[in-house]
């Protein structure tokens, strides 16, 4: 399952608003729609009231959620489904590193931080993180 919030222009009703939503992904690949709910902030009561939301209308643990890191979202899940594994997404993650980086630096480290997440397997992934730590690690 993935979960994001997004925060449109245009106010919902309250200061600080944003719609949450939640996709997810079926053994077959196809995607859809599970929910969407006004929130505010992406607080840990808003999450946690749409995935309540979400067990009473009988959905079960996912087994993996995937989100940008909004610390809501992860003490929501741990209190709603509390066997979820969950990842940060790697949109997120990659933007988070690069922008630490100087500017110069940004391209080749985004390409890196591809090779590891696109690697076939871990052994090539483990391969690639040290590779990124060599080459980007000082910076």
């Amino acid at each position: 399952m993935w979960a994001d919030g997004v925060h449109p222009k245009v106010r919902l009703g309250q200061a600080h608003s944003c719609v949450l939503i939640l996709m997810g992904v079926r053994l077959d690949g196809s995607k859809e729609l599970i929910a969407l709910a006004e929130g505010l902030r992406e607080s840990t009561e808003s999450w946690a009231d749409l995935l309540r939301d979400c067990r009473r209308r009988g959905m079960r643990d996912p087994e993996l959620v995937v989100g940008d890191g909004a610390m809501g979202l992860w003490r929501a899940l741990a209190e709603v489904f509390p066997q979820a594994r969950h990842q940060s997404c790697w949109v997120h993650k990659t933007r988070n590193v690069t922008n630490a980086l100087p500017k110069s630096a940004q391209p080749g480290a985004k390409r890196a931080l591809q090779e590891i997440y696109n690697a076939e397997d871990r052994d090539h992934a483990l391969k690639a993180i040290k590779d990124f730590e060599r080459t980007y690690g000082a910076k």
